[in-house]
């Protein structure tokens, strides 16, 4: 017999959390910290975070390192709902859109959410396979999962092994753990634990 109460459905997220620009007196480090309670106060349930690590600028290494973590949230947003909140956390915490791949005090990403693929495999399948140099050069005017640079990103990589080892690929069905192998051995060396 019904009880009458709406059921919520939740999905598992992933989140991958990043910045090399300081938020006034805060060291990005600190900022992430921030973005952890951020997301807590907009009622998505933090199941895992993963370890703070210090990684090279990404394309600009000559510019300040990062620090990167990914998160695992439990919601009942959809999709583009939480992207939302991820957008309006990054302003709160002094984001400015201003360049692709720039410098700056946060970056939230959504990088899963379940086994959803958005909007469709094919488009996902396209942006999956742009070359850097369009990369760089165009955004999607949608949102786009899981997200579409996962297997180039060591930065990426190491902290979502953290925070969900088991995790596959919607589309490859390869690990974490896999599509670290592919990637060379120096930039994964370059990567190393703060905490």
């Amino acid at each position: 017999m019904a009880t009458g109460k709406a059921l919520k459905i939740s999905s598992i997220g992933i989140i991958a959390l990043g910045a090399n620009q300081p938020l006034g007196d805060f060291a990005p480090e600190l900022t992430l910290r921030q973005a952890y309670d951020a997301l807590e106060e907009a009622s998505l349930q933090i199941v895992a975070r993963s370890r703070f690590y210090a990684t090279p600028a990404f394309p600009d290494p000559s510019e300040p390192e990062y620090v990167n973590s990914c998160v695992t949230v439990e919601t009942a947003l959809s999709p583009k709902a939480l992207l939302e909140v991820l957008h309006g956390i990054e302003r709160r915490l002094g984001r400015a859109r201003v360049q692709r791949w720039g410098a700056r005090t946060l970056d939230l990403d959504l990088l899963t959410y379940g086994i959803t693929i958005l909007p469709d495999l094919e488009t996902y399948q396209r942006w999956a396979a742009l070359p850097v140099s369009e990369q760089i050069a165009r955004t999607p005017d949608h949102l786009i999962l899981p997200h579409p640079r996962i297997a180039d990103r060591p930065f990426v990589l190491v902290p979502l092994r953290d925070v969900a080892p088991l995790w596959q690929h919607p589309v490859t069905g390869k690990t974490a753990d896999q599509m670290l192998e592919a990637l060379p051995k120096e930039d994964i060396a370059a990567i190393r634990a703060l905490d």
